[in-house]
């Protein structure tokens, strides 16, 4: 096969929406709202899978997400078009999925960071997008996109943090400000250590704290949201970000696994749903 017949499916990772950091559609949302969630995450799947291949140019990458995108209006990738169909069939605005499609082409373009405020601008396309599209789905009130946002930084950041060192191995790509590395007079290559030196463990915990600061200011967004199931779903996915942080303030992520086995993750989610649940009521 030559580069130039690829199609995005031929670049498929193999990871679905189970093997994800946080809940994508679980059954706690409720059924008429899973299908057009799954479309989304399709679409991303296949779109990440592409801007995170190993083995093909960017320009290659660049052509297969303009493919991406032209189906969102009819006439390309499946996922895309399937996609499309979902937001013209609801009246839910294409532009969570334009925006999503701009950080993956920032993805082939751009591979180090200068600063938070730059991480931050990333995040406003990669993951800010994908909760709007969710909470549209719902029909909640765009009144929660501030705390939406914040919440969808923070699980960016955390994958950022987690997979920081797999990240520049695999595909060359720094997403910690490298100015704060160079602060502490590491570069780049620190994140290729099977080991983290103690000066770069400093820099990943001051960027958990930053991550903090975003969860803070997510707090009540499940309190907020009138659907109960999504409510529920949120809250779990709030509970599950903030103990991962925890874990980054003390874990190596280039030495330990900085994720949540299956047990913890269910004892998290449950306390999570009965805190919800209590709020709800006696709100």
């Amino acid at each position: 096969m030559t580069e130039t017949t690829l199609n995005a499916s031929d670049l498929a990772s193999g990871k679905n929406h189970k093997t994800e950091n946080f809940p994508v559609a679980s059954w706690l949302v409720r059924p008429d709202a899973r299908a057009p969630i799954m479309a989304y995450y399709r679409f991303a799947r296949a779109s990440d899978d592409v801007a995170d291949d190993e083995s093909t140019s960017s320009a290659e990458k660049l052509r297969l997400l303009a493919h991406m995108r032209a189906g969102l209006e009819g006439k390309g990738s499946p996922e895309a078009m399937a996609l499309g169909d979902v937001c013209r069939e609801r009246g839910i605005d294409l532009a969570h999925a334009h925006d999503l499609l701009d950080a993956f082409v920032q993805d082939c373009r751009v591979n180090r960071y200068e600063d938070w405020e730059g991480l931050i601008g990333y995040c406003r396309l990669s993951a800010m997008p994908v909760g709007r599209y969710v909470l549209d789905v719902h029909g909640e009130d765009r009144a929660t996109w501030a705390m939406n946002d914040a919440l969808c930084a923070a699980l960016q950041v955390i994958n950022h943090l987690q997979d920081c060192g797999k990240d520049y191995k695999g595909i060359d790509r720094v997403y910690i400000p490298v100015p704060m590395l160079n602060a502490v007079g590491l570069d780049e290559s620190a994140l290729g250590r099977d080991r983290a030196d103690p000066r770069l463990l400093g820099v990943i915990r001051l960027l958990a704290e930053k991550t903090q600061g975003l969860l803070r200011q997510s707090a009540g967004f499940s309190r907020v949201i009138r659907d109960a199931r999504l409510s529920a779903e949120v809250a779990i996915i709030q509970t599950l970000a903030e103990d991962l942080t925890r874990m980054l303030l003390t874990r190596d992520p280039l030495a330990d696994k900085v994720h949540h086995g299956k047990g913890r993750a269910a004892w998290l989610a449950l306390t999570a749903v009965a805190r919800n649940s209590i709020s709800r009521i006696t709100a």
